[in-house]
């Protein structure tokens, strides 16, 4: 992310631990040994079969080790070399950036302190994108989790952090304030359109909500269009979504999953009578891999002509100005939120663990290794382009929002921060209040916005 003048904003990142000195001195030893084995002037295969062994014996080393602490200037020089290896990267200097990257693993952990952990996995990202799709060693580095393991991730994440929390919260408040407008009109019918369903968390509290207003004489009425991976997947949310439901007596549900990237489906769809129309944007400009295929989903949605599209996207600038850039606002990003996890979980938390290595670190490597060939706009620009206009949020959406990020702080007990600051976690109102961001310690995480058809 960029300050005002143009600059990049320097790393804002607490680092928590000491290193002992003779564990330092008897570690770099068997470093320096080990790197003085490897022969980099050897066939290329060679040298990357050295360093992922080198990552291995690390990794399982510091497996059996719990959290220590390193002092800041371990950890500064720690995201120094993390640098000098994507610029190496960068230049497409292979022999440099496996030397870097020898350093750097010999550096990370994956059970030391939030920067640490953190590297750990950008280096695995930065070694997947050297190797590239074609090295049967890529598969390793960028081996996906179990789908238990995704969900079980998500869910600690979701439990413990505030994150998705604010993004789903926020935007069922804001539909169901479109919804309220319309009532009139709207035959009490609500049409949702997920463009990523992912597990479904959030639509439960819009049900119990739309629930809460209906009653025997004025039922309502709720269909979810979801977009999703898979059809296993689109089939676990429809039963978790429709057992739910069963639980609300005046409360029509329906559920259509479809598989994403399918906009001629999303053209298919039929329009209720006066229902009102809802769109869901969750993080989707973020993780749609072509410009093009956002610009033919905006087009689509437009068409269909909502009463309302929520969006919520990940800060920073993640338009194409060359890899380093791109890295430099994943590196700000992630070093926000591994370090928002100090509020929230202990070092040593097993579910910490599972939340970096089935989530945060599934989607590092996968930022590091993301190509796009096309120029990417900023959410504004884009939704302004494609005729929409964004829509002030009400007192009582960010009242909620700030409500939420309260509470949420008050649970993760009297730390510290928390005692001194509340809690790291702010909502700030931005572009006129049309949009609100989640912030950590003054750098924002996520930012939400809702708009209409002009």
């Amino acid at each position: 992310m960029e300050t005002q003048g143009g600059d990049e904003e320097p790393l804002s990142l607490r680092l928590t631990i000491a290193r002992d000195s003779n564990y330092e001195k008897k570690r770099k030893r068997k470093r320096i040994d080990y790197i003085d084995s490897l022969n980099l002037s050897s066939p290329r295969e060679e040298n990357i079969f050295g360093l992922l062994r080198l990552r291995e014996q690390i990794f399982k080393k510091n497996n059996n080790i719990k959290g220590y602490e390193v002092k800041d200037v371990k950890g500064l020089h720690l995201i120094q070399l993390l640098l000098m290896s994507a610029a190496s990267v960068d230049k497409n200097n292979i022999d440099l950036a496996f030397k870097n990257l020898i350093d750097l693993y010999g550096h990370v952990s994956l059970t030391g302190d939030s920067v640490q952990r953190m590297v750990a996995h950008f280096a695995d990202g930065l070694v997947a994108r050297v190797l590239t799709a074609r090295s049967p060693f890529y598969d390793m580095l960028m081996k996906e989790p179990t789908q238990e393991e995704k969900l079980m991730a998500f869910i600690h994440l979701y439990r413990a952090s505030p994150l998705y929390q604010f993004a789903h919260f926020t935007s069922n408040q804001a539909i169901i304030e479109a919804f309220e407008k319309e009532e009139e009109r709207n035959n009490r019918a609500l049409h949702v359109i997920d463009f990523d369903i992912s597990y479904g968390l959030q639509w439960p509290s819009l049900m119990q909500s739309l629930a809460e207003k209906a009653t025997s004489t004025n039922p309502i009425s709720l269909r979810i269009t979801g977009f999703g991976e898979t059809i296993e997947q689109l089939k676990e949310v429809e039963a978790r979504l429709i057992s739910f439901a069963e639980g609300f007596f005046h409360l029509a549900f329906e559920f259509q999953g479809l598989l994403g990237g399918s906009q001629s489906e999303l053209l298919k769809l039929v329009k209720h009578k006066n229902e009102t129309v809802a769109i869901n944007l969750m993080c989707y400009l973020n993780t749609t891999r072509s410009f093009t295929n956002v610009s033919e989903i905006l087009s689509s949605s437009r068409s269909l002509n909502p009463s309302i599209v929520f969006l919520v996207e990940r800060e920073g600038s993640w338009s194409q100005r060359g890899f380093l850039k791109t890295f430099m606002d994943s590196l700000h990003y992630f070093a926000a939120i591994f370090d928002s996890l100090e509020e929230c979980l202990p070092l040593d938390n097993p579910q910490r663990l599972d939340i970096e290595r089935n989530h945060l670190g599934r989607e590092i490597k996968w930022a590091m290794n993301d190509h796009y060939k096309e120029e990417e706009e900023t959410w504004k620009d884009s939704m302004e382009r494609k005729g929409f206009e964004g829509i002030e949020l009400s007192s009582r959406t960010i009242m909620q929002a700030r409500l939420l990020v309260k509470i949420r702080s008050q649970c993760n007990g009297p730390s510290q921060l928390n005692v001194e600051r509340g809690g790291g976690f702010r909502v700030s109102e931005r572009e006129d209040g049309k949009a609100i961001s989640l912030t950590w310690q003054e750098r924002c995480l996520v930012t939400a916005s809702a708009w209409s058809c002009i």
